[in-house]
């Protein structure tokens, strides 16, 4: 064991972390409130603490200390000293080793037990009592980090907004029934990178893959006790550090040779990132890291009561990004994994959140306004989950420009629509045209608009064509949790049937659906399985199923039924790639005229003739077709689409509306997949109950 000296050098109060510059490693830690922070320094496995050192300087808040010749592998903790007040809003105790916030990799496993707590559980005093208990042998420690890689060629695929198409995946569930694979690699960033995984992605026509959180989480007590694990991964504990489970071999340069390959394949990273809140829960919670260190700083505190959290976000806790030096964490973060991975983008966890100043949700709020000015993680892609459980929390389209947003109504709208409810037309039509009823302000563009019919809260796309209800049990809170309205419908058995009828009906459905998702305006997102056809046997909040519930099954690729569907994805993706039409970069209203009686956007019932009023507001019509028109291959050529739907249980007649010098192709029946393309033989085309079919016309002759 190396031998540490008495007492560490001053070092510098920049960069905060523990940074090794090639003669020793700088520690630095923003604390504002604490008196006093030891370094805390352990054995290679983070077991047996060998030497504990104060940081001798403070400056501006920060503390620092240098320790030469100590080199990147060292396993380390903070322990703060200060007031132990709750009732103000202070919870420091030194018997609690705390995670530096910068730590960029991590050792040991969180071991639940009482010495967690900040508190003595139990005390008829509560979070009040503070305990005395080392709680060291129970945590993760940092370990300090050498995170150079060999990039080599790599490039950003910087892949524009209109043609991008999204994959959300979760990092294990992707893989860990892949028995092709080395088991010790199932469900790590190795697999990810793997040559036919990033493969399989090619054919569907994807351009970024959505991981959900890659960030350094625990399991929820509760949910230990139960014999679960929060899957999904949504408890932070570390912002700058991988979930170690997901490194097969443990090292760093796993994510970022996954990082390259799929850049090499033109494929974008796009992380899933939870700023909002901690795992640290409410004032009953753990300390492990944030709450020992500085809670007055970290966390939103209510302003009358110190000792209780502000919870918007219904987690127990509420980050406070009103903070500067909080802040500051969340943008050095972010800087992190776009410079040391070479991210592409992320997706805010109830980004609404991260938008509360004072006053409540302000797209000019501090966060988005050092987001804008960032000149690095301004020009990366940018997507907000726009709602959290506050007051006011629910902000879809009220996000600043620069500000792809999740779409929910897109979700509620198409599933209402091919599941049979009413009065679903003109609310489906805004959905279709890149919602311009929401984002159309501020000179932003339809691809804000990330669409989506199923994604990993709630039901699969299978299940919603097999449930009408939730099917939590699994979960252990007697079905409460999970949405009630997923406007599904399961056609006439709860669950897989083996009727023929019910089975085509429920395909033709799920293609609809598809074809109605990659014929909108707006940024597409797949759920990582629906193309195989993936069920979760309704369960709709698989949060807590570390299972075959939760992990796509890649048997069932080799199915019939799912090879057809995969590949008719990847025809959908084909189709939006290849005609602009389907991918507009433009709102569209109906008011520039693209030629002669061709305007860019035009409404027709099934007879070719222009919706009226009273079609739209007749609340039984299922039946529905658009038109959209623009210039193509450099503004040489006219290119129209024109979509039919026909939500209705009876099959019908469509007419095409007339038009000069067009002429119409067919380009996708969705209730026959295997239907070949071709020409028209008259301007009558049948649309089966249940489907969709899209007709390509060009100018004679082009």
């Amino acid at each position: 064991m190396a031998r540490f000296p008495d007492r560490l050098e001053p070092g510098r109060p920049d960069p905060l972390g523990a940074t090794w510059d090639g003669l020793g490693v700088n520690f630095a830690v923003f604390s504002a409130n604490a008196d006093r922070i030891d370094l805390c320094l352990f054995d290679h496995s983070g077991r047996r603490q060998v030497a504990r050192l104060p940081l001798p300087e403070c400056t501006d808040e920060i503390w620092h200390g240098y320790l030469p010749d100590a080199r990147p592998g060292l396993v380390y903790g903070y322990r703060a000293e200060g007031p132990y007040d709750p009732r103000r809003g202070h919870r420091f105790n030194a018997h609690k080793l705390l995670l530096d916030p910068y730590a960029k990799r991590l050792v040991g496993e969180l071991k639940w037990s009482d010495v967690l707590y900040g508190y003595r559980p139990g005390s008829a005093k509560g979070d009040l009592s503070q305990d005395r208990r080392d709680s060291a042998a129970a945590v993760p420690k940092g370990v300090v980090a050498d995170c150079t890689f060999n990039w080599g060629e790599d490039r950003r695929p910087h892949t524009p907004w209109p043609r991008t198409v999204i994959y959300e995946l979760h990092v294990r569930g992707f893989s860990m029934r892949r028995d092709d694979l080395p088991l010790a690699e199932r469900g790590t960033f190795a697999a990810l990178a793997d040559a036919r995984s990033i493969d399989r992605m090619v054919k569907l026509g994807v351009t970024a893959v959505e991981l959900m959180p890659v960030h350094a989480a625990i399991n929820d007590h509760f949910l230990v006790k139960k014999g679960l694990a929060n899957y999904w991964g949504y408890n932070t504990l570390a912002f700058f550090a991988p979930q170690p489970g997901f490194l097969s071999d443990g090292a760093l340069s796993e994510l970022q040779t996954a990082v390259r390959r799929l850049h090499a394949a033109g494929i974008e990273v796009v992380l899933d990132v939870v700023y909002n809140h901690t795992c640290e829960a409410d004032e009953t919670g753990p300390t492990l890291s944030f709450r020992g260190l500085d809670n007055a700083s970290y966390y939103r505190l209510h302003p009358d009561d110190p000792r209780r959290y502000i919870n918007d976000t219904g987690t127990g806790n509420s980050v406070n990004l009103s903070h500067p030096r909080v802040l500051q964490m969340v943008m050095d973060s972010m800087r992190h994994w776009a410079e040391t991975f070479h991210i592409d983008g992320f997706r805010f966890d109830l980004g609404a959140n991260l938008g509360r100043e004072q006053g409540g949700f302000d797209p000019n709020s501090g966060f988005f306004d050092a987001i804008r000015q960032d000149p690095v993680i301004s020009r990366l892609k940018l997507i907000s989950e726009p709602w959290d459980l506050g007051p006011g929390g629910y902000q879809l389209g009220n996000h600043p420009p620069g500000f792809a947003e999740w779409n929910d109504k897109y979700r509620d709208s198409v599933r209402r629509f091919w599941c049979g409810d009413a009065h679903q037309c003109p609310d489906l039509a805004a959905r279709l045209t890149g919602s311009s009823d929401l984002f159309d302000h501020h000179k932003r563009r339809p691809f804000a608009s990330v669409n989506f019919v199923a994604a990993h809260d709630g039901f699969t796309l299978e299940d919603v064509t097999r449930y009408r209800e939730k099917h939590n049990a699994a979960n252990g809170e007697e079905n409460r949790d999970g949405h009630n309205e997923n406007f599904s419908s399961n056609w006439g058995v709860e669950g897989p049937s083996d009727d023929l009828a019910i089975r085509v009906k429920r395909g033709r459905v799920k293609r609809a659906m598809l074809a109605t998702l990659y014929c909108s305006l707006g940024t597409p997102m797949l759920l990582a399985g629906d193309e195989l056809g993936r069920s979760q046997g309704g369960n709709n909040n698989a949060y807590a199923q570390d299972n075959e519930t939760s992990w796509i099954d890649w048997a069932k690729a080799a199915e019939p039924d799912n090879r057809d569907l995969e590949r008719y994805v990847a025809r959908l993706a084909a189709l939006r790639r290849n005609h602009p039409t389907l991918r507009a970069d433009r709102f569209l209203h109906g008011r520039n005229e693209i030629a002669p009686n061709l305007l860019d956007i035009e409404w027709f019932n099934e007879a070719g003739s222009a919706m009226e009023p009273e079609h739209w507001q007749n609340p039984e019509r299922r039946l529905l077709a658009v038109r959209r028109a623009g210039f193509v291959n450099g503004g040489g050529t006219i290119e129209a689409s024109l979509m039919m739907l026909n939500g209705s249980v009876e099959d019908c007649e469509f007419r095409v509306p007339p038009t000069n010098n067009l002429h119409w192709a067919l380009a996708l029946d969705s209730s026959d997949p295997n239907r070949l393309p071709g020409g028209m033989a008259s301007d009558t085309v049948a649309v089966p109950s249940h489907a969709v079919v899209l007709l390509i016309g060009q100018q004679n002759g082009a």
